[in-house]
C-alpha cells in the first residue's frame, strides 16, 4: 500500500481537497458506495449546519451593528438635546462598520463635553445644597454622590440659572455672616457693660459661634439668627432695666445728699452713679458700669443714708422751718413759729408723716414764702423809706423846739445841716403816702388779702398816721396862731403899763406856761419795727390840748405889789 498524499497546509486546504483525500481513504479502507453515499450525504448536512450558523451569527451582528449605529445616533441625539447643543450630524453613507466609525468621534467629543458639564452642574448643586443646609440649620454632611442630577438638563442656560442661584444664596450667605457678626459685636457689648460672660452666652446660642477654631464655620441658620435677635432683645431689655434703676438710685442719692448737706468728697465717691442719670442708654458702653456689684453698691448706699436721714430727718425739718420764719420775718409777716415748731416735732415723734413728703411740703412752702415775700419787696422798700421821713420828721420836730439850737455849740452845724434835708424829706412826705398807700391798694386788689406788716393791716396804719399827721399839723396852726395872739398881749400890756423887768435866761416865759408841752412832742411816736404806732394809741396817751386863759386882773396887781416893795 503506497503511502498517501501528504495534506496540504491549512492555509491551502479546500473542500475538494479534502473530498479527495477522503476517498482515497476509503479507497484503501474498501468502503461501499452506499457507506460512501451516506457519509457524504452526512458531510453536505453537517456543513449545511455550519453555514447557517455562520450566517445567523453574522445576521446577528449585523443586527449588532445596527443596534449600535442606532443607539449611537440616539445617544448623539439625547447629548446634543441635553447639552443644548446646535450641532447637526447627518447620516453616514457606506458599511455599517464605516458609519458606526464615522459616529464614534462625535460620540466620544459629546461625552466629554457631558462628563464636563456633569462635572460644574455637580459641584453647582454641592455648593448650593451645603448653603441651603447652613441656612435651615442641617449640619449632616453632603457629597456629590447623594446629589440627583437632572440628566434631561444640562444645557448652558440651566447651570447659568443654577450658578446664578448659587451667586445669590453665597450673597445671603454673606449677608447672613455679617448679621451673625454684628449680632455677637452687640453681645459682646453688652456683655463687657453689664460684665456678663460673653462666651457662656453665645455657647449656649450655638456652639460655633464661640469657637476658636479657623476650620469651624459660624452657624447662619434661621434659628441661630432668631436666637440672637432674641438675646439682644433680653440683654438690651436688661440693659434698660439696669440703668433705670441705677438713675433711680442716682437721683434718691443727690435728694439725700441735698438733704443731709453731704460733703463733696463723699459724694465723688458714686460720681459713677450720679453720672448715668441724664444718660441715653445707647451712649453707656463704659465697661462693667452696670454690673449687678454696681447697683449693689448703689442700694447699699442709698439704705445707709435712709437709715441716716431718718436720725437726722428732725434736724433738718426744723432748719427748713427756720429758713421759712427767716424769710417771713424778712418781710414782716405774722408766723407763729412755736406753735408750728411743736406741730413738726410731733408729726416727726409719732412718725404720722412720710419724712420725704414733710419735706418737699416745706420745701413748697419756702417757695410760695419767697414768692409772697418778693411780690412783697417793692411796697416795703417803700415802708423804709417812708419809715425813715417819719422818724426825720420826728427829729426836726424835736430840733425846732430846741431854742438854743442856734447856739455855737459843739455839733450845731451837722444838726443844721440834718435840719436842712429834713424839711425837704419832710416836704415829701405826703407823696411817698400817697404812693405807698396806691401800692398797696393795688397789691390787696390782686392777691385779694390785706397787706399785713407785723399782723397789722398797712394800709390801715398809713391811714391813721395820714389823720395823725393831720391833726398834728393842725395843732401847730393853733399853736402858731396862739403865739401870735400872746404876743399880740403882751404888745398891749407893753404900751400901757411899761416895760417889764426881764427874766434871767433859763426861766420859763409867759408863754411857754400857757403852753405846757411842746405841740411837736404830742406827734405820732414809732411803733414796732418803726412803723408809727395806731390812732387808738395814739389817742389813749395824748395830753389835753385846750388852751389856757389869759388872767387880765393879775397883771396889774403883780404890778401894783412890785411899786409897793
Amino acid at each position: 500500500m503506497a503511502n498517501p498524499e501528504p495534506p496540504l497546509s491549512q492555509s491551502h486546504t479546500t473542500c475538494s481537497s479534502l473530498l479527495h483525500e477522503l476517498r482515497i481513504i476509503w479507497d484503501e479502507i474498501g468502503e461501499s458506495d452506499g457507506e460512501r453515499d451516506k457519509m457524504l450525504l452526512q458531510l453536505e448536512q453537517e456543513c449545511l449546519d455550519i453555514y447557517r450558523r455562520k450566517v445567523d451569527k453574522t445576521k446577528k451582528y449585523k443586527a449588532d451593528l445596527h443596534q449600535s449605529l442606532a443607539e449611537s445616533e440616539a445617544e448623539i441625539a439625547n447629548l446634543i438635546s441635553a447639552l443644548g447643543e446646535r450641532t447637526i450630524v447627518a447620516r453616514g453613507k457606506g458599511s455599517l462598520k464605516e458609519q458606526l466609525y464615522a459616529v464614534q468621534p462625535i460620540l466620544d467629543d459629546l461625552r466629554w463635553k457631558k462628563n464636563e458639564r456633569m462635572k460644574e452642574f455637580s459641584e453647582t448643586q454641592l455648593q448650593i445644597s451645603r448653603i441651603c443646609a447652613e441656612i435651615a440649620g442641617n449640619e449632616l454632611s453632603i457629597d456629590s454622590t447623594s446629589l440627583q442630577v437632572n440628566e434631561r438638563d444640562w444645557t448652558l442656560n440651566r447651570l447659568a440659572e443654577l450658578k446664578s442661584h448659587l451667586q445669590e444664596l453665597q450673597n445671603e450667605k454673606l449677608i447672613r455672616s455679617q448679621r451673625v457678626n454684628n449680632h455677637i459685636n452687640t453681645i459682646h457689648q453688652f456683655s463687657v457693660v453689664m460684665s456678663f460672660d460673653f462666651f457662656e452666652i453665645v455657647d449656649e446660642i450655638n456652639p460655633t459661634l464661640s469657637s476658636c477654631k479657623d476650620d469651624q464655620v459660624k452657624s447662619i441658620s434661621n434659628d441661630t439668627l432668631a436666637r440672637l435677635t432674641s438675646t439682644i432683645r433680653s440683654l438690651k431689655e436688661e440693659k434698660q432695666q439696669r440703668l433705670q434703676k441705677l438713675q433711680n438710685l442716682g437721683s434718691t442719692l443727690m435728694e439725700l445728699w441735698n438733704l443731709m448737706d453731704t460733703p463733696t468728697e463723699e459724694q465723688k465717691k458714686y460720681d459713677y452713679v450720679t453720672s448715668l442719670i441724664s444718660s441715653n442708654v445707647d451712649k453707656v458702653s463704659r465697661p462693667g458700669s452696670l454690673a449687678l456689684e454696681v447697683i449693689e453698691q448703689a442700694e447699699l448706699e442709698v439704705e445707709r443714708l435712709n437709715l441716716l436721714k431718718a436720725s437726722k430727718m428732725k434736724e433738718l425739718v426744723l432748719k427748713r422751718q427756720s429758713e421759712l420764719e427767716d424769710i417771713y420775718r424778712g418781710v414782716h409777716m405774722d408766723v407763729d413759729s412755736d406753735s408750728a415748731r411743736q406741730i413738726l416735732i410731733s408729726l416727726i415723734e409719732l412718725g404720722n408723716a412720710d419724712m420725704s413728703d414733710l419735706l418737699s411740703s416745706m420745701d413748697d412752702q419756702i417757695a410760695k414764702a419767697k414768692e409772697q415775700a418778693l411780690s412783697r419787696k417793692d411796697i416795703l422798700d417803700k415802708v423804709e423809706k417812708w419809715k425813715y421821713a417819719a422818724e426825720e420828721e420826728k427829729w426836726l420836730d424835736d430840733y425846732e423846739k430846741d431854742e438854743n439850737r442856734y447856739s455855737a455849740g459843739r455839733g450845731a452845724h451837722i444838726s443844721l445841716k440834718r435840719a436842712e434835708k429834713a424839711r425837704i424829706l419832710v416836704s415829701k412826705l405826703p407823696s411817698i403816702v400817697e404812693t405807698l398807700t396806691s401800692r398797696i391798694k393795688a397789691w390787696e386788689s390782686e392777691k385779694g388779702i390785706p397787706f399785713l406788716y407785723d399782723k397789722d393791716p398797712l394800709l390801715c396804719t398809713l391811714e391813721e398816721y395820714t389823720m395823725l399827721r393831720q391833726e398834728r399839723e393842725e395843732e401847730k396852726r393853733r399853736f402858731r396862731e396862739q403865739k401870735r395872739l400872746q404876743e399880740q398881749l403882751a404888745a398891749e400890756q407893753e404900751a400901757i403899763f411899761g416895760s417889764r423887768p426881764k427874766k434871767p435866761l433859763g426861766q420859763s416865759t409867759a408863754a411857754n406856761t400857757l403852753h405846757g408841752t411842746p405841740m411837736g412832742r404830742r406827734g405820732a411816736t414809732p411803733g414796732r419795727h418803726g412803723v408809727p404806732s395806731s390812732g387808738k394809741e395814739r389817742r389813749d396817751g395824748r395830753k389835753s390840748n385846750t388852751v389856757i386863759p389869759i388872767n387880765y386882773v393879775a397883771l396889774p396887781k403883780d404890778d401894783a405889789m412890785s411899786q409897793g416893795n
